[in-house]
């Protein structure tokens, strides 16, 4: 019996051997399923609270890139380049003499303007003096035509009597009493005092035509000169707007610097003829940098003016860090104002998701700890939750402009 028995003992033994392994692999299993539920559960809240309190609090994106307002620097006269005083890198201060274009034949335009100025001033004081003299002229005339007058009345006068004479000596030379020849010469007489008051008649006439003539020609000149002086006179002003002219065309053979900046794209030469409004050169305000940072279309649900923002360039690393604010925010995506715009009205039509540029201001310290140049590469951050407070971005300023080195 004891032969038969042992196998059976055996397999009861190992039966009871795979129980006990497989409780323990069960065990250890369901400690593994409790322990990665933990994990799972542990790696939930944190992503859920990453996520509340970074990851939809910031947007940020690398598609953002340095820019400034550059100013082209242009001719406002046509001339010859006399002197070009930079070079392209080279740092310049706003009224910095950039570039001198030859003033010879501004100089002589000048003088030119200022000579016609004094001989018109010198021409309307002679229409001045001339109005004068035409009223003195007038009053003449007027003096000429009252004596006409008194002189048409003293022959009137004459003739009156001859007229009284020759009739009593025609009753006397009825009764003989008075001669032929004086007869006669009471005939003469009346004669001539007729032609007398004819002559001043005419007198009259002429002297009243002189007067009408004289004020005629002083209204014409009044009219040159009523309520004006020499120096408000329009003819003077029109000259004097010529003399300016040519003075500030002079001035303007000067090129200035209109900013602080950078030259770049230096176009000019030294003899080279230049026109007006070519341009020259480009002066690029290095301390009046923002950044253009282009974001998805979803990404800019909470983004507002005023959010605080912090950026890398690429130039210093991920350890230098710059601070700004958002500014503004485009218009238009970058679709809407390309030179050929999407058709997205055709049939083949694929939804791609749009970028909408934001404008950064940087800070001004910043900045002038770590200049940067237009173009570079910048990641940025914004802080949808948080407010700038007053002071925090300075923008940049002719008050606080640092200096630059004079080349890059």
């Amino acid at each position: 019996m004891s032969h038969n028995e042992s196998p059976i003992a055996n397999n009861a033994a190992a039966d009871a051997a795979t129980d006990a392994t497989d409780a323990a692999n069960g065990g250890k299993r369901k400690k593994l399923f409790t322990i990665l539920g933990g994990v799972l559960v542990i790696a939930g809240i944190g992503y859920g609270a990453y996520w509340y309190l970074i990851g939809s609090r910031y947007v940020e994106t690398d598609n953002a890139y340095t820019a400034t307002e550059i100013s082209v620097l242009t001719p406002a006269i046509n001339g010859i380049v006399a002197d070009v005083k930079v070079v392209d890198t080279q740092a310049v201060k706003k009224g910095d003499i950039l570039v001198t274009i030859d003033d010879s034949d501004a100089r002589l335009a000048l003088l030119q303007a200022e000579a016609d100025l004094n001989r018109t001033e010198r021409r309307v004081q002679g229409l001045f003096a001339n109005d004068a003299g035409l009223a003195a002229q007038v009053l003449a005339r007027e003096a000429e035509q009252k004596r006409a007058a008194a002189q048409v009345l003293s022959a009137q006068a004459d003739l009156r009597r001859a007229e009284i004479d020759l009739q009593r000596r025609e009753a006397l030379a009825k009764s003989g009493s008075v001669s032929g020849e004086e007869l006669s010469n009471a005939r003469t007489a009346l004669l001539t005092a007729q032609a007398n008051q004819k002559v001043a008649e005419a007198g009259e006439v002429q002297s009243r035509a002189n007067t009408r003539a004289t004020l005629g020609a002083q209204k014409a000149s009044t009219v040159l000169t009523a309520d004006t002086t020499v120096d408000s006179n329009p003819e003077v002003l029109l000259a004097r707007a010529k003399r300016d002219q040519a003075r500030l065309d002079l001035e303007r053979t000067v090129l200035r610097a209109p900013v602080d900046g950078v030259v770049a794209r230096r176009q000019v030469q030294v003899g080279q003829r230049v026109q007006t409004g070519a341009a020259l050169l480009s002066l690029v305000p290095l301390q009046q940098m923002h950044v253009d940072a282009n974001f998805k279309e979803g990404q800019l649900t909470r983004v507002r003016i005023g959010m605080p923002v912090t950026m890398k360039a690429d130039l210093y690393g991920s350890a230098v860090e710059y601070h700004g604010v958002v500014t503004g925010m485009s218009g238009g995506t970058g679709s809407a104002f390309a030179v050929i715009p999407a058709q997205n009205a055709t049939g083949n039509w694929i939804k791609v998701v749009q970028r909408l540029p934001v404008r950064i201001a940087i800070d001004a310290k910043d900045l002038a700890q770590r200049p940067l140049s237009v173009g570079l590469s910048m990641v940025v951050e914004i802080d949808t939750r948080g407010q700038m407070q007053a002071g925090d971005v300075q923008p940049r300023t002719a008050s606080n402009q640092p200096a630059r080195p004079a080349a890059l």
